[in-house]
């Protein structure tokens, strides 16, 4: 429920600095995706929806938001700092659209609820990626728990579906198989 709505999940998009984290953990090794079939001829990036895509979609309004319809859909930027003040206001304007409000240093919904929740991982590569995400996450008032588990309880956990939030890699290919399960 916490992530229900789209708001929020773009407010935790924004206060990801995927600059700061590329640069600062992996020294630039990485590129940042916006599809899921990036750098194919399967790739949505920079392209609209057909008119096939389109009728598909019509029963369901806002499946599918309207930048990505177009083809236009861009992941934010930040200025790769670590504290992109643009990127955080942003944030808290989404999350307040959400219902949310910051009060003494912490995110609170209506109900005075504080905005928290548990990252899953199970290694210690994906521990200090989810650490950094949390310090991002805290300029916002937003408490992130990291429950570092073991391969077997991270699988029976993902299976089950008994987690808020994990890292998680999905292989895919040209040929349909993994992405359709």
């Amino acid at each position: 429920a916490l992530f229900a709505d789209r708001r929020v999940r773009e407010a935790l998009i924004e206060l990801f600095d995927f600059e700061w984290a590329n640069s600062s953990l992996y020294y630039g090794a990485y590129q940042r995706t916006a599809s899921y079939f990036e750098g194919s001829e399967l790739s949505a990036r920079g392209r609209a929806a057909s008119d096939a895509e389109r009728k598909l979609l019509a029963p369901f309004p806002d499946a599918v938001s309207r930048d990505v319809m177009d083809g236009t859909y861009q992941p934010p930027v930040s200025d790769g700092s670590g504290r992109d003040r643009a990127r955080l206001k942003r944030a808290l304007e989404l999350f307040a659209a959400a219902g949310y409000e910051p009060r003494t240093g912490t995110l609170y919904d209506r109900n005075k609820v504080p905005f928290s929740f548990e990252i899953m991982v199970a290694t210690k590569d994906d521990e200090r990626l989810a650490l950094a995400y949390a310090s991002m996450l805290r300029r916002a008032g937003i408490t992130a728990k990291i429950r570092f588990v073991d391969a077997a309880q991270y699988e029976q956990r993902r299976q089950s579906y008994e987690f808020d939030t994990m890292p998680y890699t999905w292989q895919q290919s040209l040929s349909p198989g993994n992405e359709q399960r």
